[in-house]
């Protein structure tokens, strides 16, 4: 692997800080090197929260427009707000309801630059699981059955137990596991097309 950008983005509370450490500690415990970097506008009011992590040999933290190969939004305002990061043929993944996410104005512009865009409802699949606040954790999931490498599903899980506190870690896994099935389901299904 020569190098792996990713940016996050949510509003503040939403834990992208939490998904880019969990991100973070699962490449370092495979031994690759990363740099993160975060921007917070009003973070503690609900505002945007954008995180950097580049994994493998880079010379700076933040990631250039155009550059990021995989972009994880918790939010769907934010997701387009942060979609000049992304490279051509970049991943998109957003906590969104299923239904159609991709406003007309940004379609073509998506499809021009090949970029794949899967949309999961994160929220909605943390609060049936009693813990509304963990939707970061069920997008991560999700995420994660899509990827065969550098971070593949059963080290992130790994890794969530491990910086689970005590008292959350059986949710957070279960969360995480169900984004995950969700994933994969969807994964074989697009397969068979």
């Amino acid at each position: 692997m020569e190098k792996l950008n990713f940016i996050l983005s949510g509003l503040g509370g939403q834990g992208i800080l939490f998904m880019t450490k969990l991100l973070a500690q699962t490449a370092l415990n495979r031994g690759l090197k990363i740099m993160a970097a975060e921007t917070h506008g009003m973070a503690q009011r609900g505002g945007s929260v954008v995180s950097h992590l580049r994994i493998g040999d880079v010379a700076g933290s933040l990631v250039r427009a155009g550059s990021a190969h995989i972009l994880l939004a918790l939010d769907e305002n934010e997701a387009y707000r942060s979609l000049p990061f992304l490279t051509g043929g970049g991943s998109l993944y957003v906590n969104a309801p299923a239904r159609t996410l991709v406003r007309k104005q940004v379609l073509s512009y998506m499809n021009r630059m090949e970029m794949t865009c899967r949309f999961f409802p994160a929220s909605e699949t943390a609060m049936e699981l009693g813990s509304p606040m963990a939707a970061n954790l069920a997008l991560l999931g999700f995420f994660a059955a899509f990827q065969d490498s550098p971070l593949p599903g059963h080290e992130l899980g790994r890794t969530i137990e491990q910086a689970s506190p005590d008292r959350f870690r059986e949710i957070n896994l279960k969360i995480f596991n169900r984004g995950f099935e969700r994933g994969s389901a969807e994964r074989e299904q697009t397969r068979g097309l």
